[in-house]
């Protein structure tokens, strides 16, 4: 046994970089928590979470745990890490332990896997989803995805047991001038296809044409401006998630289908 109370294993994966700053991961904590969709996978009698690959500081984890449990209090979180020089006590109702895309034994309902795969090849990233699904409980949703160093620029696919669902970007409106500068962020099981002729090139180029075409709204402020230009999108028929509520960060959300690689 661990000393975080989970029985020991062999960690399926491969040490990453581990680097990690404080709130980096707070645009997509602060999706997470506001995503109805996760909110009714941890509506459940016991519901746990895990940060998978939280690195060389527990911090990203703490916070997570923070943001959801002021959607769902009762929320249990293990960060769980593959390199056992990075285990650390438990801290603020957190659980660490040694893991990886086998989960560790554990059944979460949730599970956010940020800047683990970005390290690895793009044919490794299927065989690491279906890791990861096979452990979740029934209902369970994965958020696995990128950001930059200070979390300005966040990208993640939403997956369920049956395969990717989702696609997301956010970002913050005061450091990007076009969407598609997010394309340096992408999931790995993207990044590479950001080219013309595959529908994520195609995604972007729209944002990034609409974003112009809004820029008379850029009086009220760039996220009056996004909003603005996401509604084009969708007019023009592109199935662009409209987020309830005011944001604080720039998002563009869409059905994986609309980006999924050719």
């Amino acid at each position: 046994m661990t000393r975080s109370g989970l029985k020991a294993g062999r960690p399926q994966g491969r040490i990453t970089r581990g680097t990690t700053n404080i709130n980096r991961l707070r645009r997509v904590d602060r999706a997470m928590a506001a995503d109805p969709r996760i909110r009714a996978a941890l509506d459940v009698e016991r519901p746990l979470a895990v940060d998978l690959g939280y690195g060389g500081r527990p911090n990203t984890a703490v916070e997570m745990a923070l943001r959801l449990r002021r959607a769902v209090p009762s929320l249990e979180l293990v960060g769980l890490e593959i390199d056992p020089a990075r285990l650390v006590e438990p801290r603020e109702g957190v659980r660490f332990a040694l893991g990886g895309f086998e989960l560790a034994g554990l059944h979460p309902n949730l599970v956010r896997a940020f800047n683990v795969l970005r390290q690895y090849d793009e044919s490794e990233v299927r065989a690491a989803w279906a890791q990861m699904q096979e452990a979740l409980a029934p209902g369970g949703l994965i958020v696995e995805g990128t950001c930059d160093e200070i979390g300005r620029r966040c990208c993640w696919i939403l997956l369920d047991a049956t395969g990717p669902q989702e696609l997301t970007l956010s970002w913050s409106p005061a450091y990007t001038q076009h969407p598609s500068e997010l394309a340096a962020r992408l999931p790995k099981a993207l990044i590479h296809h950001n080219v013309a002729g595959e529908a994520i090139h195609e995604l972007l180029t729209c944002a990034d044409r609409c974003w112009d075409r809004a820029a008379s709204h850029e009086t009220y402020g760039p996220r009056d401006r996004w909003r603005y230009a996401r509604a084009m999108m969708l007019d023009s028929g592109i199935r662009v998630t409209i987020p309830r509520g005011r944001r604080v960060d720039n998002m563009l959300s869409v059905p994986w289908e609309l980006v999924s690689p050719n």
